[in-house]
């Protein structure tokens, strides 16, 4: 499975979301985080700002919902042209008929936990997506420092969509940088947020390439990875 890294724009210049966003030029996805100040503590941005960014780039975007009531909110990103949609479980009331809206009106499904939220209670759930994202911090807030304690977590999930042999994708999002990066794609990550590891550096596109290059190699002594 091929790497992915999606530059976070929570920690770009919000002034100047359109260079930002073609700052990052290589990077796979625009990881674009949606906080509404009630499912998390903080307040960030929402459908206009994520209209405004498609017409900026040509990057896809990966739109992180943080809200209460995703059942009702979601679909309008995918209705607008995001390419892919998250919903966090917590939040969600029917994550099954919200995950088919999302790739009805186009766009990739995909399921969020937040680091207290256990992987099997949603086993039967795996066919419905396209993507899970584990959170390896609390949402709300860029800036933290990695939870290594979600790695056995993120493992098990792996193991899950190698069971049912699925096409899942598997995001980390959260403290990934240089000095954590391998550590998630050796457990089984294959897509990972970068905030501040990559907007932090003075050339965020090298930053980008960087990352790549370091999951790209512990993916390739990886187990899971070896057994496809």
């Amino acid at each position: 499975m091929a790497v992915q890294i999606n530059p976070s724009i929570l920690s770009a210049d919000f002034a100047r979301l359109a260079d930002e966003a073609q700052a990052v030029r290589g990077a796979d996805w625009l990881h674009v985080d949606v906080m509404d100040n009630h499912f998390v503590p903080n307040l960030t941005l929402g459908v206009p700002v994520v209209e405004s960014l498609l017409k900026a780039t040509d990057t896809p975007l990966d739109c992180h919902l943080m809200i209460a009531d995703p059942d009702r909110w979601a679909p309008q990103y995918a209705e607008v042209g995001a390419g892919s949609v998250t919903f966090h479980a917590e939040a969600a009331h029917a994550p099954v008929r919200l995950a088919r809206e999302i790739r009805r009106l186009g766009a990739r499904a995909s399921m969020a936990l937040k680091p207290a939220t256990p992987i099997e209670p949603f086993e039967d759930l795996l066919p419905e997506l396209d993507m899970l994202l584990i959170m390896t911090v609390e949402p709300g807030f860029g800036g933290q420092s990695f939870l290594d304690i979600m790695l056995p977590k993120i493992r098990r999930t792996r193991e899950l969509i190698s069971r049912h042999n699925l096409p899942i994708w598997l995001q980390v999002d959260g403290g990934v940088s240089a000095a954590t990066i391998e550590r998630c794609a050796e457990a089984g990550a294959d897509v990972f947020v970068a905030g501040s590891a990559v907007y932090g550096m003075d050339d965020p596109a090298e930053a980008v390439r960087a990352l790549r290059a370091q999951a790209e190699q512990a993916t390739l002594g990886a187990p899971w990875a070896c057994a496809h």
